[in-house]
């Protein structure tokens, strides 16, 4: 789909236009909220050219030349953004919208209105920007890479080509912040930071949100009980953050997709155009809530953040003696949770603190707060009413989730033990695992014969994780090793991928319903494709004994999958063959949690490995804490050695780099939905 712009003016009615209009003013608002970017003489260069030359002279190992392009390029993306965020304050300060007169042609001071703040914004963009702003225009592939900050990837390996090493970590690390899945990446940090002695303390994410900054600051002082410092830091998150709004919401103003249709086809008359691309605007800005609650790389925003500072600083106000604002504070969040009890609660013992000379009617919701929300009651309520008009579906997110507040004894002043009380509910440090949602039991039989328990839950350091040797015999690794040999292709599993997870390793795969398949039609023995089946059935049967599970634990997927180390390729490697992750569940390293939504597979349950051999060097499967770094179990497959533990985020895992040779095993995932089973037809399970 093409992004849907306004056509071109024809020259002769532009000049028209021209001629007939008042030549725009510069003067921003009086109270411009940044300084301007620096400027690079002459006109703005495109950030994709720049980000294409840089490219081009980092793989022509020109080095030097590469961080002048990409660092042009990023001074080039922010100045773009500065240049149409602040265009679009301007004009619409400039040239407001005025209400319609009365009698004839009532609608052209509107209109009159809006190709006036039109021009604006093309002559500002323009004379800001040292040409047209059709220069611009980049594509959406462009855009993501800038969006995803894989600048920051070229930039850290030329930087350390050119030995400066601070701004090779710094360039890391905001990379890094925005990808935290990157393992590799993490690896190239710690390298970095040891060759040039930078401490924890000076790594700079060049691109932090600065509101949600001094957000974490203040929810740092706030559990150090430091309320002065933390009300300081709250409230200059406030401003930023709606100084970041408004930004948000000029940025909006620019081109959208209509995925409905081409551009060149569309056909719509002046009212509906209008209506169309303003209702597109209108849902954009409405979802800066989001936008400005989400960290970079994550996919979920921060639950009730917004209200979360009100939150805190009610209670901060408080312990500091100030208790119009902390009725202030806690009013504001009323006008979001109107029926939470806690913060009614706190209403009413605040309003019981105030001296004579306060009216506690008198005191009202914070003005910042009670704005926002009228404006956005507002956007919703229009979207909500034209949405079905308009011909598409709108349904109101959930914004201000309660269950994303402070679960710490301070939410009730009146009953607290302010010396004792402890912060729980959004702690900016180590975060316990995960709760999950059924009781947790382990211990049941293993049902088969000669099955070696090796280690349980404690002895493995977490939760839901059991060893198991013999689960297979020697003969069944062999002729399952054989099977694999005859029906397993390069990227099998992996969309096609040959090295999904790492450039030195190369993967095979097979599932069981491609096995049976093999057999019943004569290209592989059924019997040995049989096993394969047999196998994952026996592997089902225990895990759901061993976890004394209540209900039936269905297959999910079953993969066969052999990795093999790439000669040539394995000096010096500091990569992982399967990056630290959780089966259900997206893993957040930095903020300690793993996010369970798409494009997880969210209904996984229990996970299963079943190793065939032992024959290869490096390969070993681990555990570590959800900072994806400290390790805290490690097994060495062997054949018939099973792992088997919980898909959720209480159980991070990974490989160990294959070094040398081939490594075999049997994936197993489980659930216990069995809208989400894997269905094999039952003509495979039989014989012919």
């Amino acid at each position: 789909m093409r992004e849907r712009i306004w056509a071109p003016l024809p020259p002769l009615l532009l000049l028209l236009l021209l001629l007939l209009l008042p030549p725009p003013l510069w003067g921003g608002p009086p109270d411009s909220p940044r300084p301007e970017l620096p400027r690079e003489p002459g006109p703005l260069q495109p950030f994709d050219l720049l980000y294409a030359s840089g490219v081009a002279a980092y793989y022509s190992e020109d080095y030097e030349q590469a961080v002048r392009d990409l660092e042009a390029a990023l001074r080039s993306h922010w100045r773009l953004r500065e240049v149409r965020a602040r265009c679009a304050r301007h004009c619409a300060a400039r040239r407001p919208l005025a209400p319609p007169g009365a009698g004839p042609a009532a609608e052209l001071p509107f209109f009159r209105a809006l190709l006036q703040r039109a021009r604006c914004y093309r002559s500002c963009q323009t004379q800001r920007l040292g040409g047209p702003a059709s220069r611009h225009r980049v594509s959406e592939d462009v855009r993501s890479d800038f969006q995803r900050r894989v600048p920051y990837n070229y930039l850290q390996r030329a930087y350390i080509k050119l030995n400066q090493l601070e701004k090779a970590v710094e360039a890391a690390h905001t990379f890094f912040m925005a990808n935290p899945e990157h393992m590799e990446m993490q690896q190239n940090i710690e390298n970095y930071r040891t060759m040039a002695g930078v401490e924890a303390l000076q790594l700079v994410d060049l691109e932090a949100k600065p509101h949600l900054e001094s957000y974490s600051a203040g929810v740092k002082h706030y559990e150090a009980d430091d309320f002065e410092l933390a009300i300081k830091y709250f409230e200059q998150a406030l401003r930023e953050y709606f100084n970041e709004d408004t930004e948000c919401r000029a940025l909006c103003e620019g081109p959208h997709r209509f995925e409905e249709y081409e551009y060149l086809g569309y056909k719509a008359g002046l009212y509906e155009a209008i209506a169309d691309h303003y209702m597109q605007v209108l849902v954009c800005q409405h979802e800066c809530v989001r936008e400005l609650a989400t960290r970079p790389g994550r996919l979920s925003p921060i639950e009730n953040f917004l209200p979360l500072h009100y939150d805190y600083l009610q209670f901060a106000y408080y312990r500091v003696g100030e208790y119009v604002k902390a009725l202030e504070c806690a009013k504001a969040y009323l006008l979001l949770h109107p029926d939470d009890e806690d913060v009614l609660d706190n209403v009413d013992y605040y309003e019981s603190l105030l001296d004579d000379t306060s009216d506690p009617a008198s005191i009202e919701a914070r003005e910042d707060l009670a704005m926002f929300v009228k404006r956005h009651k507002m956007e919703s309520e229009l979207i909500k009413s034209v949405a079905e008009g308009l011909g598409f579906s709108y349904t109101e997110p959930n914004y201000w989730i309660r269950y994303g507040g402070r679960h710490d004894e301070n939410r009730v002043p009146s009953g607290v033990n302010v010396e004792g009380a402890e912060v729980h509910g959004l702690s900016m440090g180590k975060k316990s695992s995960p709760k999950i949602d059924r009781d947790l039991r382990e211990g049941g039989p293993l049902l088969y014969e000669n099955i070696t328990f090796v280690y349980n839950s404690e002895q493995l350091n977490g939760t839901q994780r059991v060893l198991l040797d013999n689960v297979l015999s020697e003969e069944q690794c062999r002729e399952l090793h054989s099977v694999a040999s005859g029906i397993m292709l390069v990227g099998d599993g992996y969309r096609g991928k040959t090295s999904p997870h790492t450039p030195n390793e190369k993967f095979e795969g097979a599932t069981v319903l491609k096995a049976l398949k093999f057999g019943y039609e004569g290209r592989v023995p059924l019997k040995s494709a049989r096993l394969f089946y047999d196998i994952s059935e026996k592997a089902r049967k225990i895990v759901e004994s061993y976890f004394m599970l209540n209900s039936t634990l269905y297959f999910s997927y079953t993969h066969m999958v052999c990795r093999t180390a790439l000669s040539g390729q394995q000096d010096r490697r500091t990569d992982l063959s399967h990056p630290i992750h959780a089966d259900n569940c997206l893993l957040d390293p930095e903020a300690n949690e793993c996010w369970k939504e798409p494009p997880a597979y969210t209904f996984r349950d229990y996970s299963a490995l079943l190793y065939m051999n032992d024959d290869f060097e490096g390969g070993e499967f681990i555990f570590t804490e959800m900072d994806a770094k400290t390790v805290t179990a490690s097994i060495k497959p062997k054949c018939g050695r099973m792992i088997s533990f919980s898909s959720g985020g209480e159980n991070p895992h990974g490989v160990k780099a294959v070094t040398k040779g081939q490594r075999c095993a049997v994936a197993l995932w489980f659930t216990l939905d069995p809208l989400y089973r894997e269905l094999i037809p039952d003509k495979v399970l039989c014989c012919p």
